[in-house]
């Protein structure tokens, strides 16, 4: 994992970094600079020499255990408004709490032992706010939607461009760990997250993941049910602070946030999906469990869904 703090001599204050939030008066409700610090991490000038510092920094952690932190990416006046936009919402939120295994799955699965991991079920309590109740002049949605901020991370992810996630429900979102809950070891759908912390618990609330213990040739059950057993000599614990941006490839790195404390301020987290071909609409099972409900959109983009790989999920 590779954390990214730089500073420039670039001025943050302002930016042509643009948007399609209006306000009332016609001009954006949050320019670029006003999320993103602009004189740290310059993204909105690609072709300077502390962006390149940047973005390979972020690839050397990517490529290495599919993990980068860019600390402070957000600044404290802008995380301060991410979170009460987040309180704001979270009257929306779709609370859960079941048991799972690292796939998402709830059934036992008569084809495996009762030991293995996909016969592993464990508490997972935590909640979701979806994409659906984030206007567009938010300043979570206008972070979410800037050009700039969709070229840097397909910089650092090293792939042609990126596109915001089309789903109606999962694309913009956050998430929410009151005190006690927590959101088990998983694996994601996509190859990769991007967070941003706007409120860590003040007990617990850890993300700890295992980088590349499974791939698409090899699902690593040995290894996995090592991990679920306790095992700890490969777990890697990140202590995130406010601001903090994390591009993480959770496809194949076991992770998990541990459980925040019962005397712990709630733990919450903007939730930026994105996808390397537009259009993309997740699945009707995991939608369900995420956020309680499905649209029609997710029930036609099922009819016509080609798997990307032959991983359990």
């Amino acid at each position: 994992m590779i954390v990214t703090e730089t500073s420039t001599n670039s001025n943050g204050s302002s930016s042509n970094g643009s948007n399609s939030n209006d306000s009332s008066s016609g001009e954006p409700a949050f320019r670029l600079g006003d999320l993103v610090d602009l004189a740290k991490y310059p993204i909105d000038r690609p072709d300077s020499a502390e962006y390149s510092a940047v973005v390979e920094t972020a690839r050397s952690g990517l490529r290495s255990d599919g993990c980068a932190v860019i600390k402070s990416f957000v600044p404290a006046d802008a995380v301060k408004t991410l979170n009460e936009e987040t309180e704001e919402r979270k009257h929306a939120t779709h609370f859960s709490t079941s048991v799972m295994n690292p796939y998402f799955h709830t059934k036992h699965n008569p084809d495996y032992p009762d030991d293995h991991p996909v016969n592993t079920f464990i508490e997972r309590s935590s909640g979701q706010i979806p994409g659906d109740v984030w206007e567009s002049t938010t300043a979570n949605d206008t972070l979410f939607r800037a050009p700039e901020v969709l070229g840097f991370l397909a910089d650092c992810l090293e792939v042609p461009a990126l596109y915001c996630y089309a789903d109606p429900l999962a694309g913009l979102t956050a998430n929410v760990c009151d005190p006690g809950q927590l959101f088990t070891w998983h694996f994601d759908t996509n190859d990769f997250a991007v967070t941003v912390l706007v409120q860590p618990a003040t007990e617990g609330g850890l993300f700890e993941y295992v980088p590349n213990i499974r791939s698409a040739e090899d699902e690593g059950f040995e290894r996995i049910a090592a991990v679920l057993a306790g095992e700890r000599d490969q777990v890697k614990t990140l202590d995130l602070r406010l601001g903090d941006l994390q591009i993480f490839r959770g496809r194949n790195s076991l992770h998990r946030v541990t459980r925040v404390g019962e005397d712990s301020v709630p733990r919450h987290t903007a939730i930026l999906a994105y996808t390397q071909e537009p259009g993309v609409i997740g699945r009707v099972e995991r939608t369900k469990q995420l956020f309680g409900r499905v649209l029609p959109e997710h029930e036609e983009a099922e009819i016509a869904r080609v798997r990307a790989d032959a991983l359990l999920d």
